[in-house]
């Protein structure tokens, strides 16, 4: 097969191989007992970076294996898009040999993340206590819904429910007038994601500079609530007691806080410092208003947001979205058109900089997906295998690994009656 994708920028098809992994988390290996969302998008960004991502999935797979468009069972997008990088081998984890067998994949790693409830690991024989047992330095990982010292712990948790919980329905009902709604993204699954990926690094630097792991907790209610009060906290920051509406950043939530109509669609503008506005007004001939006025500075602005946006949204329906552009550009305001989704994939910059790659995979044909994020100098990043079937990597993982011939064989034996028994 051709060499791995490190860097490359263009929209070829890129046939992938394992050659020496060159990110800057090469040598660091993880072991994904995770599924959905959450957690195989923390793992990718890993072995995107040069990460070794052991995935370790039940014998019907992981879920989001099912979910569509697809051209082969167990092959669907989100799943090709969450699991690159990674190898695959197949435990059933409720069964004694199960666990023998990933306690054994344990001792050769230096994360194990997860994102069930920390009970149902108990239940499996793979607490933390169990984990660390066998390799004292593991960096344990526990991606889940709600933090295990307050009332809700051990509750289940999705996406659309933290969403729900942590106020972001509710801001789209309060800024705009109409229904509670939900993000229409996986956004408390990729927030976390994100949130996990970063704990996991932390601690294999604390294990590599100690010789000591720990288990870590990333709960999603907190997670998100810490980002959603970072915004929207608003007066009880300084008063616990203040009243509900002196919660709320007033721009975030103001019902003009939308794309700008124009005289033929909708402009993405944000005229928002000083030189912005006087900018702007300058070029409708309204510098006028830059006097005294709501306009005149941030403060003042801030205080009359509603009426701001209003006036914004006033003038620019007077012109066309050309022109708006052009002028905004003239003048160096902040400013996009507005795309829908499936604009992305023809915008000429992500095009550009290769950010959708065509890769070459072995049962799916040609795959487009995004790049891995980011350019690094020394240690360029790299598509190095595709998703993989389910447990297509059993003999060859096992094969890699530095343990005995006896523990191998455990391992071989539980995976190969895992697929066995599979329905």
């Amino acid at each position: 097969m051709g060499q791995a994708h490190q860097g490359r920028r263009d929209s070829g098809s890129i046939a992938m191989t394992d050659s020496k992994r060159s990110g800057p988390l090469a040598g660091v290996r993880v072991l994904d007992l995770t599924s959905i969302i959450l957690g195989p998008f923390a793992t990718q960004m890993m072995a995107d970076l040069g990460a070794d991502v052991i995935k370790v999935e039940s014998p019907v797979g992981d879920t989001i294996r099912q979910v569509g468009p697809m051209r082969n069972p167990g092959m669907g997008a989100i799943y090709l898009h969450l699991n690159r990088n990674k190898r695959s081998v197949v435990l059933d984890l409720k069964t004694e040999e199960g666990r023998e067998a990933c306690l054994h994949l344990v001792r050769e790693v230096d994360v194990l993340l997860y994102n069930v409830r920390p009970q149902s690991m108990a239940r499996m024989g793979l607490s933390y206590e169990a984990v660390s047992a066998v390799n004292p330095k593991i960096v344990y990982v526990g991606a889940y819904g709600f933090g295990n010292e307050g009332p809700y712990a051990g509750k289940p948790a999705y996406d659309d429910l933290i969403q729900g919980m942590t106020g972001v329905a509710r801001l789209y009902e309060r800024s705009s007038g109409h229904e509670p709604r939900y993000a229409p993204l996986t956004l408390a699954d990729r927030t976390i994601g994100l949130q996990a990926a970063i704990a996991c690094l932390a601690g294999v630097i604390h294990s590599r500079a100690t010789g000591t792991g720990q288990s870590i907790e990333v709960p999603m209610f907190e997670g998100m609530a810490q980002m959603i009060l970072g915004d929207h906290l608003g007066q009880r920051t300084f008063d616990e007691d203040a009243p509900a509406d002196g919660m709320g950043y007033p721009r975030l939530l103001s019902e003009h806080r939308k794309p700008y109509q124009t005289q033929d669609g909708y402009v993405s503008a944000l005229i928002y410092n000083d030189r912005h506005w006087q900018q702007f007004m300058a070029a409708i001939d309204r510098a006028d208003l830059m006097t005294d006025s709501i306009f005149s500075t941030h403060s003042r602005r801030a205080e009359n947001i509603g009426d701001v946006y209003r006036f914004v949204d006033e003038v620019l329906r007077t012109r066309s979205t050309a022109e708006w552009l052009a002028l905004f550009d003239a003048n160096d305001i902040p400013c996009a058109p507005l795309y829908a989704i499936e604009d992305l994939p023809t915008d000429p910059h992500l095009k550009a900089t290769g950010h959708l790659i065509k890769t070459d995979h072995p049962s799916e044909g040609d795959v487009h997906t995004i790049a891995p994020l980011g350019r690094y100098s020394a240690t360029p990043l790299g598509v190095y295998r595709h998703a993989p079937t389910l447990g297509e990597h059993t003999e060859e993982l096992v094969d890699s690994l530095p343990m005995d011939s006896e523990k191998k064989q455990v391992v071989l034996n539980a995976a190969r009656r895992a697929v066995g028994g599979r329905k």
